[in-house]
């Protein structure tokens, strides 16, 4: 809940329960985007799949096998992902290793396509290339576990994100090199890419990597999104009864409030819809943090900070301008969805605020 402290401290409680508050809803948002991710990936697998009723069934049988997975306790949740981790790697690295061999230069001519590079378009595929870099701010959660954090957090924060980029950068290069345009239509690109290189056993290879690999985020993230809801009610800004653990130690109240809503959050739209809803909803998490780096270049009287940024004001204020230019060319549906957990959350507050007074 780093981001919560942050708004707190700068801005006070009000800001600080936003903050947190939206926090989780985000998470929910998150969960519900890969879970119908993975439906969207099971149905370019099997094409008798890719309908909305089937869609729903797979979504809803996924929620219901993962919130018992979590409600049975953390031994069999860890287990799991852990075997998981590993098998979705394969299919990453037999794409960048393999596909390098398959790339047609052509398929890079024209290098810069004229009508997607207006800024509309740009925006566009902005927002959704922000989606795919998200998550890797949750690494500062376990600073408390860090030797010499100041020193080796920040180093953390750009190796994993380096290496995200490099590994993003080299898939999409054999993607178009080996598909050309056929990617622009292709729903399992990696799948397509390795039927080129290796086949259908390539083909299905992949499709089951991929479909690990989805998976594996999906069980990741229905152990963690919960829990952002007990760590609210351990802070008093939730109600207590979410904290509450079955005899396997886990939030089994959390498990099915966040399961329950991402659930419907699901039901609401495409991979590509709700991909642009969850990136939108972490601005209202990463904008007050951006700005109380600002606040907190401030020295209060009688305090020494030892909070430095390079280059000044310089950092934070162009993610600021940068922030703001992609919010301006979302569409009004996506940024109500994307930003609503705000409004949600201000009855909370005060209900919340009275109950803790009463």
């Amino acid at each position: 809940m780093a981001p919560y402290i942050y708004a707190k401290e700068a801005f006070g409680n009000f800001i600080g329960y936003e903050v947190g508050f939206v926090t989780w809803a985000i998470r929910i948002i998150a969960e519900a985007t890969m879970y119908v991710a993975f439906a969207t990936a099971l149905g370019g697998t099997f094409p008798s799949l890719a309908t909305p009723l089937a869609k729903n069934i797979i979504i809803t049988i996924l929620f219901v096998s993962l919130a018992l997975l979590n409600i049975a306790g953390v031994r069999l949740t860890t287990m799991v992902s852990n075997i998981v981790t590993v098998g979705k790697l394969v299919p990453i690295f037999l794409i960048i290793i393999c596909g390098l061999f398959f790339i047609k230069p052509s398929h890079f001519d024209p290098f810069f396509v004229e009508k997607l590079t207006t800024t509309p378009h740009f925006a566009a595929a902005a927002i959704t290339l922000f989606y795919i870099f998200t998550g890797f701010e949750a690494i500062v959660i376990t600073a408390g576990e860090m030797e010499n954090v100041k020193k080796n957090l920040p180093r953390a924060l750009l190796i994993s994100l380096g290496t995200v980029v490099v590994i993003y950068a080299l898939v999409m290069t054999v993607s178009i090199g080996v598909l050309g345009d056929k990617l622009a239509t292709s729903t399992v690109p990696l799948k397509d890419t390795f039927q080129v290189i290796a086949g259908n056993f390539g083909a299905n290879l992949i499709s089951f990597g991929t479909l690990l690999s989805i998976g594996g985020i999906c069980v990741a993230s229905s152990f963690i999104t919960p829990r952002s809801g007990v760590a609210l009610a351990e802070s008093k800004m939730m109600p207590a009864i979410l904290a509450k653990k079955n005899k396997h130690d886990a939030p089994v109240v959390a498990i099915i409030a966040s399961s329950t809503v991402s659930l419907f959050i699901a039901f609401s739209g495409s991979f590509a819809v709700l991909a642009q809803i969850s990136a939108v909803s972490r601005f209202a998490q990463f904008i007050p943090t951006i700005i109380a780096v600002l606040v907190f270049r401030k020295t209060k009287k009688g305090v020494e900070h030892s909070f430095h940024v390079p280059f000044g004001p310089a950092i934070p204020l162009l993610a600021l301008v940068v922030s703001g230019w992609l919010l301006w060319h979302v569409d009004v549906k996506s940024l109500a969805w994307g930003l609503g957990a705000l409004v949600v959350a201000v009855p909370f507050y005060f209900l919340t605020k009275h109950h803790h007074e009463a």
